[in-house]
């Protein structure tokens, strides 16, 4: 799973998506600073 987390003023965001290409993307379409990390483990909501 690829995670892209978004970092806004003291805000953190989390995002999965299931390939990084998807992940790019939404980085790419947004004005924030962010990152893209890849993790085996899941999120429970």
């Amino acid at each position: 799973m690829w995670v892209l987390t978004i970092f806004e003023n003291s805000d953190v965001r989390m995002f999965q998506f299931d390939t990084k290409e998807e992940a790019v993307k939404a980085l790419e379409a947004t004005t924030l600073s962010g990152i893209i990390s890849y993790t085996t483990l899941s999120f429970v909501a």
